[in-house]
């Protein structure tokens, strides 16, 4: 989390700093400041963050599937396959 924090407000600093410096007004240096921030924040998350996400999405895979018996997978499996199979059977 405070990676992600780190990654929106040095890029925030330094770009509403350079929006002051060419004399923009407050509200616009801030805005556009905000807005690059974001877009650089979500693509350093993207590259440098995707270990912890994976980790992430992992723990709640195995969370959800804690109390699931193998009869359980079997039918989701079945059912999974059945419903390839209708979705790719032709209706007339």
């Amino acid at each position: 989390m405070s990676l992600r924090l780190l990654f929106f407000v040095v890029p925030f600093g330094i770009i509403y700093w350079l929006g002051l410096q060419l004399q923009f007004s407050l509200a616009l240096s801030g805005g556009v400041a905000a807005v690059l921030a974001a877009l650089i924040s979500l693509s350093l998350s993207v590259i440098f963050l995707s270990r912890p996400r994976a980790e992430a999405a992992q723990s709640i895979v195995d969370w959800r599937n804690r109390d699931r018996t193998e009869d359980d997978i079997e039918e989701d499996s079945a059912l999974d396959e059945g419903a390839v199979d209708s979705d790719a059977a032709p209706r007339g």
